[in-house]
């Protein structure tokens, strides 16, 4: 199969999938990995499909919120390290918040060996990870399951609201925007959130650098509204001094 021919392939499963990995298009190709990064190299330098961690998204795929299954590629390492850091503020006894993130499910993946730890989250996923697990006491919120398999609505955001407390929140979101507004992309993710950041004691943010700059339609919160900012990310001068400001601490990996 000629280079053109693959790559024409390459943006047809592209648009059926919404997310392409190197594995599968090499077996499906019947070409190495190397030949199948070189093509998405090239399709990417024509502005065709965006490269990812492992395989590529469609070039308009920051125009809305991604799924979970199609967010869980990008920018992997990253997120893994942000939940390593993050892991190591959890102590036995603690209570904690987990958000239906990509980066707390790598969280769920590292605590999964420790004890006497109570986690309520939104994320089926979590719950899934977590489900077994000795020491640890699970809570799931309930409510509608949304596309993101997470419970969200009214119900889900009145059971946290009135029935659940925790020392600890840790979550992400779509970005922080030019003004350090934490903004989020998905509406009813966006409610969960604000109703876990009400009823935690201490609030950590996980943002790999991509997300810094990064526009979201919604305002989920204000740095005011958090105590850490676990990042990646070489923070400008101006956005270290918004940290500051707002008695933020600032975690780098």
């Amino acid at each position: 199969m000629l280079a053109l021919e693959r790559q024409k392939k390459i943006l047809e499963l592209l648009k059926s999938e919404g997310a392409v990995m190197v594995s599968k298009l090499s077996a499906e190709l019947g070409v190495t990995d190397e030949t199948v990064r070189r093509d998405l190299e090239k399709l990417e330098a024509n502005e065709q499909l965006r490269r990812t961690h492992g395989g590529a998204l469609p070039i308009d795929e920051g125009s809305y919120e991604l799924s979970f299954e199609r967010r869980k590629v990008l920018h992997v390492e990253e997120k893994q390290a942000l939940a390593n850091r993050a892991v190591q503020y959890i102590a036995s006894g603690d209570s904690i918040f987990l958000d239906a993130s990509t980066t707390t499910f790598y969280m769920a993946k590292e605590i999964k060996n420790m004890k006497n730890l109570t986690v309520i989250t939104n994320s089926i996923r979590i719950i899934n990870e977590l489900a077994g697990a000795d020491g640890i006491k699970v809570i799931a919120v309930g409510g509608m399951v949304s596309d993101n398999q997470s419970f969200v609505g009214a119900m889900a955001e009145k059971n946290i609201a009135e029935n659940y407390f925790a020392d600890k929140m840790f979550f992400s979101s779509k970005g922080v925007g030019d003004n350090y507004t934490i903004l989020e992309g998905n509406e009813q993710e966006c409610y969960i959130k604000q109703r876990m950041i009400a009823n935690a004691r201490s609030r950590y943010y996980l943002c790999d650098k991509s997300k810094i700059g990064r526009v979201g339609y919604m305002k989920l919160t204000s740095l005011e509204n958090i105590e850490y900012l676990i990042t990646d990310a070489q923070l400008s001068e101006e956005f270290s001094d918004a940290m500051k400001e707002n008695n933020v601490e600032v975690i780098t990996i």
